[in-house]
């Protein structure tokens, strides 16, 4: 039963991991729920409540990266704080619309909010660049984070 758990997990890292890059499906969480499975399947023999409280912890950094990354984005490149909260605001309606909404989402907002804040379109629109380049280095930060947890998993069960 071990090998039928780790191999639906290893489907489920694998998507997760897919869905870091292709924003269409949840990562993290889909990589928690791998871990979970092959815990059913093993009777939680190997993965105790320690190793899962770590790895929940690190599914919502992965979450509070989107955020703070696109604000380090905007602040970085001169944005505003209505800039950041655009950013924000985006990457929440963005994400209905998947997965095009997760990219546009955050440049559109913080584009919007600099340029409420500022009148200035060019300078607002390197406030939405900024927050793309926020992101894109998010998604980095979340692809190391997901790849520590699955090694993490695998230091635990081997």
């Amino acid at each position: 039963m071990s090998t039928v758990g780790l191999v639906i997990a290893v489907i489920f890292f694998l998507a997760g991991l897919a869905g870091t890059i292709l924003p269409i499906l949840p990562g993290a969480p889909l990589l928690l729920a791998g871990m979970v499975i092959y815990g059913l399947f093993t009777g939680f023999a190997k993965l105790n409540l320690l190793f899962f409280v770590g790895q929940a912890l690190l599914v919502a950094l992965t979450f509070a990266v989107d955020y703070l990354a696109s604000a380090w984005g905007v602040a970085r490149h001169g944005g505003s704080r209505l800039a950041i909260w655009g950013g924000a605001i985006g990457l929440l309606i963005g994400a209905f619309f998947a997965p095009a909404g997760i990219i546009l989402g955050p440049f559109a907002g913080a584009f919007l909010g600099e340029l409420v804040a500022s009148r200035r379109s060019v300078h607002s629109l390197r406030v939405g660049v900024g927050s793309l380049i926020g992101f894109f280095g998010g998604t980095l930060v979340k692809l190391a984070l997901e790849i520590g947890m699955v090694i993490w998993f695998f230091a635990a069960i081997f």
